[in-house]
């Protein structure tokens, strides 16, 4: 008999904006830069720049102030404005990991509710991919620090947009 380990559990949260999915899902996408914050960044020099390409295949990365590129992750599904998913290719060490099969993934949902609001469900699963250090990385994007407090970010640069 197995057991799941906690790194087998995903992180799960969601916000409720005020904007269309439409709108809500460019903000996200295209909009990446105004709400991703400068101190979340694996790279070795300041975050100038944070960018998720829009597409699918599109890449996920950091532009530092030089202009070095530090990529961490790929969309692996693109359904706008519904749904995206791209590929956490950050190792526990929080540099970049380019293999894919170690790398997590991140679901991002959007839902239209009553009023012209849009629910937006993130979900970060496959922690175990990460191998030993699945646990770790769990804890640190489960932390407040981690996706609840970046989906506050992204709700505030929505009300501002609005």
């Amino acid at each position: 008999m197995s057991t799941l380990s906690t790194a087998d559990t995903p992180v799960r949260t969601s916000v409720t904006v005020k904007a269309d999915v439409t709108r809500a899902f460019a903000v996200f996408t295209e909009g990446f830069n105004t709400w991703w914050p400068r101190t979340h960044h694996i790279g070795s020099g300041p975050l100038a720049e944070a960018v998720i390409e829009p597409r699918l295949g599109g890449r996920c990365f950091g532009r530092e102030v030089d202009g070095t590129v530090c990529p961490w992750g790929v969309v692996t599904e693109w359904d706008p404005p519904s749904r995206f998913v791209f590929a956490w290719q950050i190792n526990p060490e929080w540099k970049f990991e380019p293999d894919l099969a170690k790398a997590s993934e991140v679901e991002v949902r959007f839902t239209p509710v009553e009023g012209g609001r849009t629910r937006v469900d993130l979900e970060h699963r496959h922690f175990s991919r990460h191998g030993a250090g699945g646990e770790a990385m769990r804890t640190g994007v489960s932390s407040p620090d981690g996706w609840s407090g970046l989906m506050q970010l992204f709700a505030q640069a929505v009300d501002r947009e609005a």
